[in-house]
């Protein structure tokens, strides 16, 4: 029997560790603009949260607390504008990465079910479908799919690399022809907080919707918007007969967030002053920066949310990294995220002031 790692590519992250000792070597240091990682404190109140619950020495539910399970309702009709949203339509994971690798097993996919998402997408898309030895493909616009076969849609707006936002129109199409043709779509809306040119919208507003969440479940992350990457903290919100499910699965298999993690997003969710604090760090930044790949000689494409810029010279994307890493700058090659970005490169806003101001610096030599 062949060996689970055997159905999966290449740790894409692996191939770029020449060009970061390359920037590493840069007199002033790495400028590592490559990994969206935060890089920004914990707010306070969110650290207090946690403190303060870390005395726990019981089990946590998989479920989450009823204070949990408030905050994310709250949120989601506050924040995205959903409506009659009850416990049973919430769901806590561990992080939205280990959903994402693991739902197509979870739901129970296999060999001959078909797994989309889009042409440029997060790399673990594509790992979810092999650990459940399912068949996957990518879109350009999932309505033009055959529907026979196909169990899981992913849909990602804004889009991780991209920055692109899929319209109201957008979404209500095509949940529309989902629900026609039987397709459970999961919608990926981890940076939904961080619109620049474009306000994203949830497949849970009611406008997307009419006012059922039948076959659609949202994705959401605290780690971006609160900087709780470490946390490991994330919510399913959708369809309660998905959900209801895959809760009796995590149950079995222990998929369960810490419980000063769950104290923590309490916190978190029902404080919007400190998203409102980092979004504008991150407008700062990209400002600059944008400004400064421009008179380089980039040409930016889409990036009108996230916290990524999708950028060009027209050339292979290694070659762009190789003469990033030249400036001590290490950026994340197109085509880690399908091979439609192989001249493009992403370049993250997650960095210090001071690194971006490095950066800066170097582009305009």
């Amino acid at each position: 029997m062949s060996a689970v790692s055997d159905r999966l590519p290449t740790f894409p992250w692996d191939k770029l560790e020449p060009y970061k000792k390359k920037a590493a070597s840069h007199p002033d240091g790495i400028v590592d603009l490559s990994v969206g990682t935060p890089v920004d404190p914990v707010p306070e109140l969110i650290q207090k949260a946690l403190v303060d619950a870390a005395d726990s020495p019981g089990y946590p539910t998989v479920w989450g607390t009823p204070a949990l399970r408030d905050a994310i309702t709250g949120w989601l009709e506050r924040r995205l504008g959903a409506r009659e949203v009850t416990h049973r339509h919430v769901l806590p994971i561990v992080g939205s990465k280990e959903l994402v690798a693991w739902l197509p097993t979870q739901l129970g996919l296999g060999p001959g079910d078909r797994v989309a998402y889009p042409r440029l997408a997060y790399p673990t898309y594509e790992v979810g479908a092999r650990l459940a030895r399912a068949d996957y493909e990518v879109y350009d616009d999932p309505t033009e799919l055959d529907p026979e076969g196909l169990k899981l849609l992913w849909l990602n707006s804004p889009s991780n690399p991209t920055g692109k936002v899929l319209s109201k129109a957008e979404l209500t199409r095509i949940v529309a022809w989902a629900r026609e043709h039987g397709v459970l779509v999961f919608s990926d809306e981890c940076y939904l907080e961080l619109g620049w040119e474009a306000d994203p919208v949830s497949v849970l507003h009611p406008d997307v919707n009419g006012g059922s969440y039948e076959g659609i479940v949202a994705v959401h992350s605290l780690s971006k918007r609160s900087n709780l990457a470490g946390y490991r903290a994330a919510f399913l919100a959708g369809d309660p007969a998905v959900l209801a499910p895959l809760l009796e699965i995590r149950k079995h298999g222990g998929m369960m967030t810490s419980a000063p993690t769950q104290a923590a997003v309490v916190a978190a969710l029902g404080d919007d002053a400190h998203v409102h604090e980092q979004r504008e760090r991150y407008a700062a930044r990209r400002t600059v920066l944008r400004e400064a790949l421009v008179d380089h000689g980039f040409r930016i494409e889409h990036s009108e949310a996230s916290l990524y810029l999708w950028a060009t010279r027209d050339e292979s994307c290694w070659d762009t990294v190789a003469h990033l890493a030249e400036l001590g700058i290490l950026v994340a090659p197109g085509d880690f995220y399908g091979e439609a970005g192989d001249a493009f490169v992403r370049v993250a806003l997650t960095a210090t002031d001071e690194r971006i101001a490095a950066a800066v610096k170097r582009l305009a030599r």
